[in-house]
């Protein structure tokens, strides 16, 4: 059986766009379980995407304040089909990420963070898989905005950074 995954981080509703992008929204509806990895802004995108999701899990992020941070934790765990999950925010720098993150997270198979607004998908010196889906709304230095879809099949992990047409 599979299991999809929709990874999000960054959304900045609305500092850095009025609303989610409808490709976001639809990914939502179609996923087995949602994951965002912090920096809402917005509790209002909170509210949403746990209504839309099957499935949901996510984190407050260092731009979250007051009702965000008492819904949400600083750090998510969930296990799917045996592959252990945790879901951060901020990791630091890039840097010896993949190192720190062994140390921080050793029970872990894949770490998914954001913070950076940076697509990354690397594999630590421990064998743990780190996924950032960077921003569908806010692309930074990026050529575009981002979304990651994941697939679960057999305890296997197979990701694909999603371009997302960015909403006015």
């Amino acid at each position: 059986m599979t299991t999809t995954l929709l990874l999000l981080a960054d959304t900045h509703i609305p500092a850095r766009a009025r609303r989610l992008p409808d490709a976001v929204l639809e990914a939502v509806d179609s996923a087995d379980i949602v994951v965002h990895a912090g920096d809402w802004v917005d509790v209002a995108t909170l509210d949403l995407i746990e209504t839309r999701s099957a499935r949901f899990h996510g984190v407050y992020g260092n731009n979250d304040g007051g009702e965000l941070r008492e819904r949400l934790p600083e750090v998510a765990r969930f296990v799917v089909d045996g592959l252990r999950f945790a879901v951060v925010h901020e990791t630091g720098p890039a840097r010896r990420r993949e190192e720190r993150m062994d140390d921080a997270f050793p029970d872990t198979d894949v770490v998914v963070f954001g913070h950076s607004h940076i697509p990354w998908d690397t594999v630590t010196p421990g064998g743990m898989r780190l996924l950032n889906p960077g921003s569908p709304t806010d692309r930074r230095r990026q050529p575009i905005c981002t979304m990651m879809r994941v697939e679960v099949v057999s305890s296997t992990l197979e990701a694909a950074i999603i371009p997302v047409e960015r909403s006015e």
